[in-house]
Parts: C-alpha cells; sequence; structure tokens
C-alpha cells in the first residue's frame, strides 16, 4: 500500500512538472501573426511602429523567431481602409491593431471575430465600438489617447494663456476625418469656447492644396490663436502647418507633441509612442487567451504639455512665466 501511495505520489509531481514544460514547448513552436493598420504614410508612423515592436519584445515576442508582423498603411486616404482591413482579415491574423476611430471601425466592419486593440481610441463608447470601458463586449479593446471634453477644453484655453489678449480662436479641421467620428471634437470645442466667452472660427481643409488659403481666411476672419485638431492630413503636414502658422502670426495649439518637435507652438496630450508600447500588454493577453470583450480599455493618465520657445520667438511672443511653469517640457 506504501509503494502504491508513493507511486501515485511521483506520478502527480511528475505531471505538475512536466505539463508546464509541454505547455512552454507548445507555446515556443508557434508563430503569432500581429497586424497593424494606420492610416497615416508609414514614414510618419515609424516611431509609433518601433514602440509597439518593443511593447511586444518586453513580453517575449520577437519578430521572425515567434511573431509575424503584417503592416498596412492607407497613406491618408481614408477610403483604402475598409481594403486594407479585408486584406488582413484574410490573413487570418491573430490580433489586429488599430490606431484612430476610423481605422478601427474599418476593421470591425469587416470582421467581428479577430481580435482588435486600439492603441488610439477616442470616445470609443460614443462611437459605438464598445459597451463601457470596463467591459468592451466585443472584439474590441486597447487604449484610449482622450478622456473627452475636459481635455479639449483645456486646449481651447491656451491660446488665451499664452497669449492674453486673445478672444477669436480659429479651429482648423478635416472634415472627411471629424464626419466618421461620432460626437465630432468641433462640438466639445464650441461648447468649451462658450464657456471661456471666446468667438471661434471654424476652417475645413480637406487635402494639402487647402491649407494656404485656409490660413488667409483666418486672416481676414481676423482670428488671434489657432487650435488644429489632430486627424491623419494634419499630422503628416505638421511642418507645413508650422511654416504657415509663424508665417501668419498666429500662436497655435495643438493635441501632440509630435507637431511641436516638427515647429508648431503649442501641444497638450497623451504620448502616442507610450500608447503603442502599452498596447502591447493587450496583444500578449489575448495571445495568452483573453478575451477582448473582457478585457477593460485603458484610459490615459498623464498628459504632457509641451512649449516650443523657439517658436515663440519667430512668432514675437513672450510666453507668460505661469504657463512655462506648468509645462512638461521646452523646447529652448
Amino acid at each position: 500500500m506504501v509503494r502504491i501511495v508513493i507511486r501515485l505520489a511521483l506520478v502527480v509531481a511528475l505531471g505538475l512538472f512536466v505539463s508546464p514544460l509541454a505547455s512552454s514547448a507548445q507555446q515556443a513552436g508557434r508563430v503569432y501573426r500581429v497586424a497593424y493598420l494606420q492610416t497615416a504614410p508609414r514614414t510618419q508612423s515609424i516611431h509609433f511602429l518601433t514602440a509597439l515592436e518593443a511593447g511586444l519584445r518586453d513580453h517575449g515576442y520577437v519578430a521572425r523567431r515567434n511573431l509575424t508582423l503584417e503592416y498596412r498603411f492607407a497613406d491618408g486616404r481614408l477610403e483604402r481602409l475598409t481594403e486594407l482591413a479585408t486584406e488582413l482579415v484574410r490573413l487570418r491574423a491573430d490580433v489586429i491593431v488599430t490606431g484612430l476611430n476610423p481605422v478601427t471601425l474599418a476593421v470591425r466592419q469587416v470582421t467581428t471575430s479577430i481580435p482588435i486593440v486600439m492603441a488610439l481610441g477616442g470616445d470609443p463608447v460614443r462611437a459605438g465600438l464598445i459597451i463601457s470601458l470596463a467591459r468592451p463586449g466585443g472584439n474590441v479593446t486597447g487604449l484610449v489617447f482622450d478622456t473627452g471634453p475636459e481635455i479639449q477644453g483645456k486646449r481651447v484655453e491656451l491660446p488665451r494663456d499664452a497669449v492674453s489678449q486673445v478672444r477669436r480662436v480659429a479651429v482648423l479641421f478635416n472634415p472627411a476625418f471629424a464626419s466618421r467620428v461620432p460626437g465630432a471634437f468641433t462640438q466639445v470645442v464650441e461648447e468649451a469656447a462658450r464657456s471661456l466667452g471666446l468667438t471661434l472660427q471654424s476652417v475645413e481643409v480637406r487635402r494639402p492644396a487647402e491649407f494656404d488659403g485656409a490660413f488667409a481666411a483666418m486672416v481676414q476672419g481676423r482670428a488671434e490663436g489657432l487650435l488644429v485638431l489632430g486627424d491623419p492630413l494634419v499630422f503628416e503636414y505638421r511642418a507645413r502647418l508650422a511654416g504657415l502658422a509663424e508665417r501668419y502670426r498666429l500662436p497655435t495649439v495643438y493635441p501632440l507633441r509630435e507637431y511641436v518637435d516638427a515647429g508648431d507652438l503649442i501641444s497638450y496630450g497623451v504620448d502616442l509612442s507610450d500608447l503603442y508600447r502599452r498596447a502591447a500588454v493587450h496583444v500578449d493577453k489575448i495571445l495568452k487567451g483573453a478575451k477582448p470583450a473582457d478585457l477593460p480599455v485603458e484610459q490615459p493618465t498623464k498628459f504632457e504639455l509641451v512649449i516650443n520657445l523657439k517658436t515663440a520667438k519667430a512668432l514675437g511672443l513672450t510666453i507668460p512665466q505661469s504657463l512655462l511653469l506648468r509645462a512638461d517640457e521646452v523646447i529652448q
């Protein structure tokens, strides 16, 4: 009887020891396919891709070893998103990582089974992408890059904080992009401006050829400051916007620090590279068996205020010390 008990104990112990090894060997032998779809051209997305790949490496996924990466870029043409999303679905990706809402919407239209991790969700509940942040409820999860009206409200304040006499602020946006985002940011901005006693001038651009005319219209409308609502078009041409803002002497606020790095004046928003790196956490959990319906969508906890003093000098502005003290980074 004692021998039987000992043998059973050995069998159980060996089972506990061998099973994890077998499971590990099975996982090690699998090559996962992770896809990424972006509206901007590859050249404008390199730092996002680098961040995503770094995040995947942090969790043991290495390209050409246990990971195949599939990248697709719409080059700023939103009408191509559905075509590219369909292509990635046909490749049978294990997970598809997306950027802004129009990308996520395009992918979800062609698949309700492949998990989608959005790195840059914008109010995804209102956009109809998920049921709630805590329990997304479908095949979409990930992160949001904005927490809604309060952040846009702070951006509306910044032109006035930089130049106290500002009362008329132009808002530059691409209606082709805004129309694909339910509860467009323009409405939120209008509400924030009214609460601050500012007069808004809405200026639309749909293509690069319209930039010069847009800035001329702002000056004609006596705009004293400018708020740019981010989208793939203006992101791609952010250096050109910086030149136009300097030419027309318009202190400008942007949603991302990439604009300020390109020579623009002020940005207030999240670190997008950090969001892409954190998106890899969701990818890892899904590849290990978690369902996107049960993975809470993360909200950003840190927003950065970045100011470019070189640009301020070119505009002939002296940024108040009170605003400089609030900045997370000042580019000299």
